[in-house]
This record gives structure tokens, sequence and C-alpha cells, in this order.
């Protein structure tokens, strides 16, 4: 019998045609306007509803299916922004703006979502309606957020969310899920200490705020090691400092500026490590005579997939790929991800698609300059999407 995979592998030329497209052309966060031009052009030509300007540049399109009497409905989400680097890569259809690349693979998971879109749209083997959901503003907008405050789940009344984010980690075509937490919620700190500058012959008129700056980064390494339970994790990371000028090599600075992340599965860890925070920069400073402020933001949540959709999402997986090639218990990863906003409204799971493997061409890690999405897996990506719709909301028998 025929699957999914099977439909969506006849039209690889045409989606790889639609991957490479718009990994040439990328687009950063809520200003993906030719992006939403591309997805709205293909959803027109498919016939199928769509609406724009959901959470600024975000699309929703509407697939009913064949019977509706169930009621339900299930949303698919694909993120579509791009980053802000250069493209080291050699191939025709590298990015043709310089400063930004699809280094995630939404340009892949954009696609998948298209492919999806098609075969729904014209097997329509389902009772209920998908709710197709192109994301903007992924990495550091949180264009998931501004959807859901667009209105996302009030006018499109999903009563689950999935999404899938490729992971070259992972040979291709494997899918990994887990219950609970996938990703971890991610915070960004910045410390300023202020002191007294001076000359650096005479330290002792002046108040440094560089050795203020230098108890308080080896201080916060002990925030997790002795506050946080070994079963637990979490991570305190704070990677960029500037005090005084580098050719200025005897001014004591009168200031100095610390940034960092926080990342955590736990609310009440987050609440911990905060707290932590606050009491070391401030009790740190006082001890050398300076004053220090500490700006906790909250970014993203943790990214926790629920018990009953994880395990369906593993299912559902499994009867496509095999279950040799699901990983039900993937281990979280540290890094954060905006779908965490829609899953605090709606259950759900996301998971991973592997797209790597040694010799293939397709191992090199998210977020790298040479990094590229693997056409291979769009079929397997696009036909589990499309699976999750109609396994979950299946045509009465008869």
């Amino acid at each position: 019998m025929s699957t999914p995979i099977d439909c969506i592998r006849q039209w690889q030329d045409e989606f790889t045609r639609v991957r490479r497209d718009l990994h040439a052309h990328p687009e950063l966060g809520f200003d993906e306007h030719r992006t939403a031009d591309t997805i709205a052009d293909h959803l027109a030509a498919l016939g199928i509803e769509h609406h724009r300007g959901i959470g600024k540049t975000g699309i929703v399109a509407v697939v009913p299916g064949r019977g509706s009497g169930s009621g339900r409905s299930v949303g698919l989400r694909a993120d579509m922004d791009a980053l802000p680097m250069v493209e080291d890569n050699v191939f025709s259809y590298k990015s043709t703006t310089h400063g930004r690349m699809h280094g995630c693979g939404h340009d892949g998971h954009t696609t998948m979502l298209l492919a999806a879109a098609r075969y729904l749209a014209e097997t329509r083997n389902f009772d209920g309606t998908a709710y197709l959901i192109f994301q903007p503003g992924e990495e550091g907008y949180a264009g998931g957020k501004a959807m859901i405050e667009d209105g996302l789940f009030t006018r499109f009344p999903a009563d689950q969310v999935y999404a899938l984010h490729n992971w070259p980690a992972l040979p291709a075509g494997t899918i990994a899920v887990r219950p609970g937490p996938m990703m971890a919620a991610a915070d960004r700190i910045e410390i300023r200490i202020e002191g007294r500058g001076g000359h650096g012959a005479h330290p002792y008129l002046a108040v440094d705020p560089v050795v203020v700056a230098g108890h308080i980064i080896v201080a916060a390494q002990s925030i997790v090691s002795r506050n946080v339970s070994p079963v637990d994790m979490a991570v305190v990371s704070l990677c960029a400092m500037q005090a005084g000028d580098l050719a200025a090599m005897s001014v004591i600075p009168r200031e100095a500026r610390i940034t960092g992340t926080v990342r955590t599965f736990r609310t009440s860890t987050q609440e911990l490590v905060e707290r932590r925070l606050h009491e070391l920069v401030n009790s740190i400073a006082a001890a050398f005579g300076a004053t220090a402020t500490l700006k906790y933001n909250r970014l993203y949540p943790a990214t926790i997939n629920s018990e009953r959709e994880a395990a369906f999402a593993a299912d559902v997986a499994a009867s496509l790929v095999g279950e040799h090639n699901v990983i039900r218990d993937l281990e979280p990863s540290m890094g954060a991800e905006d779908f965490s906003f829609m899953l605090q409204e709606r259950p759900g799971a996301y998971a991973r698609l592997g797209q790597g493997g040694a010799g293939d061409g397709h191992s090199t890690f998210l977020h790298n300059s040479r990094y590229d999405f693997n056409d291979g897996v769009i079929p397997i990506g696009a036909g589990y999407l499309a699976s999750l719709v109609e396994q979950a909301m299946p045509l009465a028998p008869g």
C-alpha cells in the first residue's frame, strides 16, 4: 500500500526547485515578503484557502478534509525566516543577498509543508480541518508569539499542533521525538558594572570594574554546579564582555558590561538561576565598592511536548519509516525554539527529521556557513506532516 511519502516523492524535482529558490532568496524575521509571496502563489495555484498577514508576514492555509463530522482540527507549523550570516557555499543556488543565509533549514521546512499542503488538498483523506501555519521570525523574533497574539488559535482553532525541524546529527530519514522537554528556555542577561575610572599605575585610587567583572564571571559558573540538582539541567554562559579601550593600556575604565544567556527546562530552575545571578552580581560588586545591575529577559520558554501527542507523533513516524528509524527518547537540546509558545497554547509535539549521515554531504550542523538542507528528505518530512493529519483525523470506515 502506498504512503504519503510515496506520493510526494513523485514531486521531488518540483519541490527541490522550490526549496532551492527559497534558499537563494533568504529573508530575515518579519521581512519574509518574497517568501510569503512564493508560499501564497503555490497555495493559490492549488486552490487552497489561505490568509496572510497573521503575525506580520505569517500565512495560515486551511485544508478541509473529505468529511467534517468529527469537528476535529490539526495544526502543522513550519518556520520560514533565514539568519543574518554570510554563506560560504559555492553551489548555484547559494544566497543572492550578502549577509543573509538559510543556515538552519527553514527553506526546507517551508517546502515540506507546501508539499504536504499539495498532498492533503489533492487527497483530502481525513475527517476534519488541517491548518498549515507558515510562521515568520523564529530566529530571535518570537514570530510564533506574534501569530498567537494576532489571533492564530482564535481564528484557526487547532486542537493540537505539530512541528518538524531538520537535524544533521541524525541519519537521513530518521524521525526523533520525546515526551516532555525537547528544547530549553532561552533567556538573555545583561550585566552593567559601574566603578571609578583611573590610572593603571594608581589602582588604589580607582574602583576597577574589570576586576569586578572577572569575579562575577567566575562566580556565575558556580550557580549550576552548586545550586541546580544534578538530575536537572541548566546552562549559564557569559559570552561577551566590553570594558575600556584596547589601545589604552594604562586606563582603568569606569564601566564594564557583560552579556550572556541562561538555558533551563523547568520554570522553578529558571527562577532559581535568575535569583542567584541577582544576588551574586549585587554582592560581588558591593564587596569591591562598585555597583552593578542585572537585566534578565525571558525570551523563549522551554519547548515541552505533551505526552500523548509525542507518543502519537512517534507512532505516525513508525508507520511510515519503520520503528527502527524512530527515536522515541531523543536527548533534549539546550537550544531554544519559539514553537514553545504554540505548545503553551495547544497540546502537540516538536520532532526532528534526520538529514545527515557519513559521507552524504549533509552532516554540516545548523547555523554553519556551509550548511545546506538535504532535498532528499523532503518527501519523508512532508509525508510525515501529512500523515499526522490523516491519522489524527481518520475517515470513518465505509
